[in-house]
C-alpha cells in the first residue's frame, strides 16, 4: 500500500512539473548560463546586444527552441551549431557583421520568420538562395540594409507571405508576381515617388504599405 501510495504521489509531482513547463512556455531567457542548465525546458532564447562566444554551445540540447534573438551580437560568422534547433521558428540575425550563412541553414525546416535588418557584409544573393530551400519561410525581413534593387534570387521563395523592404533605398516599386503567396509588402520609407505608388497594382491586388 505504502509503494502504490509512493508511486502516485510521483506521478502527480512529474504531472505538475511537465505542467510547469508548457506553463512557462512563453517566458523568454537572456542569459545562455542559465538556459544551459535546462535546456530542454527553453521556448524563447533572447541573447541580443551582447558579446558572446557560441560557437561551443550544443546547441543541439534545445529541442522544443522556437524563438532565437542574436540581434546584434557582432557576429562575424553565424554558429554552424544552430543549424540543429529542429523547433526553430523565428531567428532574428539583424545587426552582425557575416557576409554569409552557413550552407547548413537549409537544415532549419520548420523555420517561418527570419530578421535580416541592419546588415552592413551580407551577400544577399547567396543568403536569399539558401534561404529559398526552407519549406516553411514565410516571413522575410531585409529592413534598412541599403538595397537599391532586389536581386532575382528572391522570385524563388514560393511560399512566402510576408516581405518587409522598409527603410531601404527602392527607388520603384518590385514587380514580385512570381511569389504567388505573398500577401504584404512593406515598402515604407524608401525612395519611391508619389506618383509612381500606383505602380502597385502591378502585384494583382497584393497589399503594399508606403
Amino acid at each position: 500500500m505504502k509503494k502504490n501510495l509512493i508511486l502516485a504521489f510521483l506521478l502527480v509531482g512529474t504531472n505538475a512539473l511537465f505542467g510547469q513547463i508548457k506553463f512557462d512556455r512563453n517566458k523568454e531567457y537572456n542569459n545562455i548560463e542559465e538556459a544551459l542548465k535546462n535546456p530542454e525546458m527553453i521556448f524563447k532564447l533572447n541573447l541580443s546586444n551582447q558579446t558572446l562566444k557560441l560557437t561551443d554551445i550544443d546547441w543541439s540540447k534545445f529541442i522544443n527552441l522556437e524563438y532565437l534573438n542574436l540581434k546584434n551580437d557582432h557576429l562575424k560568422e553565424i554558429p554552424t551549431g544552430i543549424t540543429r534547433l529542429k523547433s526553430l521558428k523565428i531567428i532574428d540575425l539583424s545587426g552582425n557583421d557575416f557576409s554569409k550563412l552557413p550552407s547548413e541553414f537549409s537544415n532549419l525546416t520548420k523555420l517561418e520568420e527570419i530578421f535580416l535588418n541592419d546588415e552592413k557584409n551580407m551577400d544577399l544573393p547567396k543568403t536569399l538562395s539558401l534561404l529559398a530551400k526552407l519549406p516553411n519561410l514565410k516571413s522575410l525581413h531585409l529592413e534598412n540594409d541599403h538595397l537599391k534593387s532586389l536581386p532575382s534570387e528572391l522570385l524563388a521563395f514560393k511560399n512566402l507571405e510576408y516581405l518587409y523592404l522598409n527603410n531601404n533605398d527602392l527607388k520603384t516599386i518590385p514587380v514580385l508576381k512570381p511569389l504567388d503567396h505573398l500577401k504584404y509588402l512593406d515598402l515604407k520609407d524608401n525612395k519611391i515617388k508619389p506618383e509612381l505608388q500606383d505602380m502597385k497594382n502591378l502585384n494583382f491586388g497584393l497589399k503594399i504599405n508606403f
